[in-house]
């Protein structure tokens, strides 16, 4: 690919243009303007390393056994998750799954993405593809607490999937090096 050649031309520019372009560089250094590197602080491969629930009714926080996944974050904005829990069945082959267990293994898992946004504080995550097509369309929002090259998660309290009584979701997430 061959680029353009550059046209160079000499002008007069009169001292006040200059002392306004001047002017113009210190007010764009002066003047506060969002951070673009807050939304990239999350950008890697984080594996989760604890998952608990807190039942509101009770107080009860009771740990998410057998939890394990990944959660990516691209440089582009665009993020991935995918979260399975307690004991999957596991079939000799894809093949020979029963109808039981391919349930219980939809059950037991949790996968969607989108695009992101990350403002130190909060992560939204805008999903355009789910497992189970609920998320799709929506907007996940997560408290963040980050701890060195952790992140722990807190969700908005939600109904719980089982017995639909309020819980919060804490998940702790540490990055891949």
């Amino acid at each position: 690919m061959q680029f353009p050649k550059r046209i160079v031309a000499r002008c007069f520019v009169p001292s006040a243009a200059i002392a306004g372009v001047q002017m113009l560089v210190l007010a764009a250094i002066l003047i506060p303007r969002p951070t673009v590197a807050a939304e990239y602080e999350l950008t890697g491969t984080y594996q989760l390393i604890s998952s608990s629930t807190k039942h509101l009714e009770t107080g009860q926080a009771v740990p998410d056994e057998n939890a394990k996944g990944f959660i990516m974050y691209g440089a582009d904005g665009r993020m991935l998750v995918l979260i399975t829990y307690g004991d999957r069945p596991k079939a000799e082959s894809s093949a020979k799954l029963t109808d039981h267990e391919r349930i219980q293994l939809f059950r037991t898992m949790l996968a969607y993405g989108g695009t992101y946004e990350f403002d130190g504080k909060t992560v939204a995550h805008h999903v355009d593809i789910c497992s189970d097509e609920v998320r799709c369309g929506t907007t996940v929002i997560r408290d963040v607490t980050m701890d060195g090259d952790r992140l722990i998660y807190m969700t908005r309290p939600q109904p719980s999937p089982f017995d639909g009584k309020m819980i919060v979701i804490t998940l702790i997430w540490q990055k891949l090096r």
